[in-house]
């Protein structure tokens, strides 16, 4: 097969499908199909070919996986680490085989040691005629990319459930979010951030002066693909509550060697050890909003996501230690949405009559 009719796809996580079919365009020059939006029929397809005791984000890959092939992707990316996660590529890719499917698959795990240099040889070899000039120049863009995007997104979270008219935000975003794919340039990507920064303050808001302030931790996944969680940010800002989020891809990927051990003593009356993927960080997040006197936390989980589940003591005790209400959610497959949507009212009723209490 000729390079120029090969497709190269990778699975949903957020809104950073923008991004990355952005950086694989640019670098190798051939089509990249998005995978079709997240429905229950991915998580069945996941689900029904993953091992029964495996995490949630497994289970969405491999549906998002499945669904690209079934439109005729053959070249499939994957990146991940920290945790099981950084196994996954290889079982997955195992699974599809064993389903009969033809392609080229390429995992990064930056725990493992995947470094800028490797992932520029693996791309090289798609595409023999990309230097390492232009391959670094485009992984600038990208960084810069989602560092806009966060950012963004950031600003949308805090505000969205305050807005006069219902829906601007997201009206908003979706432009955004066409215009920032097109970038060519490190000053179009300034331009369309200055120039959506602005757009977005001027969108009309009703906000009080103290809303009550919910900040979300957890595990990555869970935390950054709406579908996954239910839209929980969607259903607490419909309850008109600020919202705070800080995993985020360009947090992740800007991330210092030294970072969990900077979060264990910051956080070291709760925890003196990195304790695996987020764990840690769930942590240090949560005293730090607890010290900021956050109305509530929410935390989310993949079920069975060992970081987190060691996380889960520690959180009982900044709940008791600052009088802090914690919401625990645990995903699967299975997961009621039902149930969700019954736990966040209460949880909002809740923290609205502890707010009407102080007063």
């Amino acid at each position: 097969m000729e390079q120029s009719e090969r497709i190269a796809s990778f699975p949903h996580m957020g809104n950073y499908h923008v991004v990355v079919k952005a950086l694989i365009k640019r670098i190798l020059n051939m089509k990249v199909m998005t995978p079709p939006p997240i429905t229950k029929r991915t998580i069945e397809l996941g689900a029904k070919h993953s091992p029964e005791a495996v995490c949630v984000p497994f289970k969405y890959n491999l549906g998002n996986y499945i669904e690209s092939l079934e439109k005729g992707a053959d070249i499939l990316f994957q990146a991940g680490g920290g945790c099981r996660f950084g196994y996954y590529g290889e079982v997955q890719e195992q699974i599809l085989r064993d389903l009969g499917y033809e392609f080229e698959f390429l995992s990064f795990d930056a725990s493992a040691g995947s470094s800028i240099i490797q992932i520029y040889k693996a791309f090289k070899n798609l595409n023999p005629e990309i230097t390492i000039s232009k391959f670094m120049q485009s992984f600038l863009l990208t960084m810069k990319m989602l560092k806009c995007m966060d950012e963004v997104e950031e600003y949308i979270r805090k505000n969205i459930g305050f807005e006069a008219q219902k829906g601007s935000f997201e009206k908003m975003q979706k432009s955004f979010l066409n215009e920032l794919e097109k970038v060519k340039s490190l000053r179009e990507i300034k331009e369309i951030h200055r120039k959506y920064k602005e757009k977005f303050e001027k969108i009309e808001i009703v906000k009080p002066d103290k809303p009550i302030r919910v900040g979300i931790v957890g595990e990555l996944y869970v935390l950054m693909e709406p579908f996954s969680n239910y839209f929980i940010e969607k259903e607490l800002a419909a309850y008109g509550m600020e919202v705070h989020r800080f995993i985020t891809a360009s947090h992740l990927l800007t991330k210092r060697k030294k970072h969990n051990e900077r979060l264990a003593k910051e956080a070291s009356k709760y925890i003196k050890y990195h304790i695996g993927a987020d764990g840690t960080e769930t942590v240090e997040k949560s005293k730090m909003l607890a010290e900021e006197k956050f109305d509530g936390l929410i935390h989310v989980k993949p079920f069975g996501c060992m970081p987190e589940v060691n996380a889960m003591p520690m959180l009982q005790r900044i709940s008791s230690d600052y009088k802090i209400p914690v919401l625990y959610f645990s995903f699967d497959s299975q997961t009621s949405e039902t149930g969700i949507k019954t736990r966040l009212e209460a949880f909002h009723d809740m923290l609205t009559m502890k707010r009407g209490e102080k007063k």
